[in-house]
């Protein structure tokens, strides 16, 4: 029996789905194959490593360029980036927009890192935002997701996103909170406000597939959290601190209830990432608490032989019934 007739006989009694079915039939077929997305990766990492060869330049340069001939060079740069995106770019639409340019998203997000340079380079040589500096996050930030929803742009949304984490870390650290429990809670009120926001706009109807990035955004910054709550409190001397055993069991808690909201909506909406974010972010939670109580190289080794083969097992099997079920 040749190779293609057992891929119908398969599909013919649901051991692989249609969608399967056909990718592997075009590799059996050696039909030709997309390499879009690798080439779209690489793309977007050649302009980041442009920007930060003109980064590296300005630091070694700054003295003999100047700081008129940076300042200007960095603002005609964005400024062409902007409106090249503003010629070239279709109408705002509350839906998906697909640019018919190719060069126009890499384009736009090279003007969104050079204006963020520029920014930085303005703040460090002239102080532009004395004296609270971290404004120049937040308005970065406020920038950044115009461009993302006028032009349809995730990975120009991920940028305001991190500024905007970058700004509220640096507002709560400003008012004197440097503890790690203050910025603790201020990164988990923000997970929690982006993902609320996230959602709200996916119901108002406004750019619904940017929810994903908002929610991929906001688990790692909820789940990062409560991984320093637990290895933190877990580390204190229980014998001195008599409270660190309860807020370790709180932030465990915690985690391993949000693993399991994402590995069940990964499940349901088909979401891979989020079924790997609980599944990974789970099992280092367990892990932290664990390993400290092992005292022999033997029983460490065998922990993370066993533990780890059951988290690939069930990374595996959660993979192939998403992969069924798509």
């Amino acid at each position: 029996m040749t190779i293609a007739a057992r891929l119908d006989a398969w599909k013919s009694t649901g051991a692989i789905s249609a969608a399967q079915h056909e990718a592997i039939s075009a590799l059996v077929r050696r039909d030709r194959l997309s390499v879009f997305v690798e080439l779209n990766g690489l793309l977007y990492l050649g302009v980041v490593v442009l920007v930060g060869g003109i980064g590296w330049t300005i630091t070694t340069y700054s003295a003999r360029l100047g700081d008129a001939a940076i300042v200007s060079f960095l603002t005609a740069l964005f400024a062409w980036s902007i409106r090249y995106a503003f010629a070239r770019g279709l109408p705002y639409s509350p839906g998906q927009v697909e640019h018919q340019v190719f060069a126009f998203d890499y384009v736009l997000y090279l003007g969104c890192l050079v204006f963020a340079l520029d920014l930085g380079y303005l703040q460090a040589q002239f102080n532009l935002f004395r004296p609270g500096w971290d404004q120049s996050l937040l308005l970065a930030s406020a920038v950044f997701a115009f461009l993302a929803y006028r032009f349809d742009n995730r990975l120009v949304l991920s940028l305001a996103l991190s500024s905007l984490a970058a700004w509220c870390g640096v507002r709560f650290s400003g008012f004197g909170l440097l503890r790690t429990v203050s910025l603790r809670t201020t990164a988990l009120a923000y997970g929690g406000s982006i993902a609320a926001a996230g959602a709200a706009l996916h119901r108002a109807g406004i750019k619904r597939h940017f929810l994903d990035t908002y929610l991929h955004v906001a688990a790692n910054v909820l789940f990062v959290a409560l991984l320093s709550g637990i290895s933190e409190t877990t580390l204190y001397d229980p014998y001195r601190v008599g409270t660190s055993l309860d807020q370790s069991s709180l932030y465990l808690t915690a985690l391993l209830g949000l693993a399991a909201l994402a590995i069940f909506a990964g499940v349901r909406f088909n979401r891979f990432a989020f079924v790997a974010y609980g599944v990974v972010y789970g099992y280092l939670g367990i892990s932290i608490p664990v390993l400290l109580q092992v005292s022999s190289f033997t029983a460490l080794l065998a922990y993370f032989v066993i533990s780890g083969t059951i988290v690939i097992l069930a990374l595996v099997a959660l993979a192939r019934r998403l992969g069924r079920a798509a």
